[in-house]
């Protein structure tokens, strides 16, 4: 079947902006994706661009200058990487005759937009935390570390030793400090029963350090790193037709201390970046179209976004695993 022309589709910010009132966008406030790789504008759909070798970015040579001499001159090399943006994209029918026989239950178009645009940010999510928590990137004593005590295990558990190792060998790496601990929601709840996480929550003056009062701030600061980011998105790996199996999108099995960019400076050394054209009409989190196909009698609603997760520097994270039991 032939694409409608671009000049049939209409976009429709109206919808976009009445997501908030389902409680099918609630389901969103679990994806952390553009956290972990915060987005970045780029000019063209594809290209190659240069990265400086973090080593390069933390030389110190002599700036000594004698009288009538000349200045030290700075010598440096990049590698050279590319992305290519993808487009990524949703459609949902509303059919006519459906829209009229529940329009007294739901606004069908609203509905529609909603459902486009959450398949669209979990579909990001999962590809963010495919290459995040990756044991194929991260490989080596250098970038991941198997602990010792599950943080599942409230007794034994020692996870700010663990983070700060993985802080420590972080720094031997690259030389740079992680701000950022990612875990999914799961772990974030065993975070909070680890006695060794409580004790230093009294300690630190923590007034009622009870499970259900600690935030993602308060095992932050108990673990000295300066945030932790907890994703809470689920999936169903079930095929079509076939029982619901949900799983996490970010695994328990893994958590990820590293350096989240914190600027627009493409230069600063982080964990990685998404990479977003918008040149084509692409909005970072999804452009809400809509255009009419008669063969159906339906309204077509449409999401979609272009865009590249690149992992740039795997020296600015260390992985941790056998996280929780198994």
């Amino acid at each position: 079947m032939p694409s409608p022309s671009e000049i049939l589709s209409t976009l429709r910010p109206e919808l976009a902006g009445s997501l908030m009132e389902f409680e099918l966008a609630a389901g969103r406030a679990g994806f952390i994706a553009p956290l972990v790789l915060p987005v970045i504008e780029v000019a063209k759909q594809s290209g190659s661009f240069g990265k400086i070798p973090i080593e390069q970015l933390l030389q110190s040579p002599s700036t000594d200058r004698a009288s009538g001499a000349g200045y030290s001159r700075g010598k440096w090399s990049f590698t050279k990487d590319a992305f290519a943006c993808d487009e990524q994209g949703w459609e949902e029918p509303v059919d006519d005759r459906e829209s009229a026989m529940y329009a007294d239950y739901f606004v069908a178009e609203q509905v529609a937009a909603a459902r486009a645009l959450d398949i669209i940010l979990r579909a990001a999510e999962l590809r963010v935390s495919a290459a995040v928590f990756n044991a194929t990137t991260w490989t080596g004593a250098a970038l991941t570390t198997a602990i010792t005590h599950e943080w599942d295990d409230a007794t034994n558990a020692v996870p700010r030793a663990d983070v700060k190792a993985a802080m420590s060998k972080v720094w031997d790496g690259c030389g740079i400090w992680p701000n950022t601990l990612i875990v999914n929601k799961k772990v974030f709840e065993n975070l909070k029963d680890c006695a060794s996480v409580v004790d230093r929550l009294k300690y630190a003056g923590f007034t009622d350090p009870r499970p259900g009062t600690i935030s993602a701030a308060a095992i932050a600061q108990a673990l000295g790193i300066d945030q932790v980011i907890v994703a809470g998105s689920p999936y169903n790996t079930a095929k079509e037709g076939q029982d619901v199996s949900i799983s996490p999108i970010w695994s328990d099995e893994y958590a990820m201390v590293c350096k989240v960019a914190k600027t627009q400076d493409i230069r600063e050394p982080c964990i990685g970046r998404t990479l977003h054209w918008g040149e084509d009409g692409s909005s970072i989190g999804g452009t809400v179209e809509s255009y009419r196909d008669e063969s159906s009698r339906s309204d077509i609603i449409r999401v979609r976004h272009d865009v590249d997760e690149k992992i740039l520097y795997a020296e600015a994270g260390h992985l941790l695993s056998n996280v929780t039991t198994i």
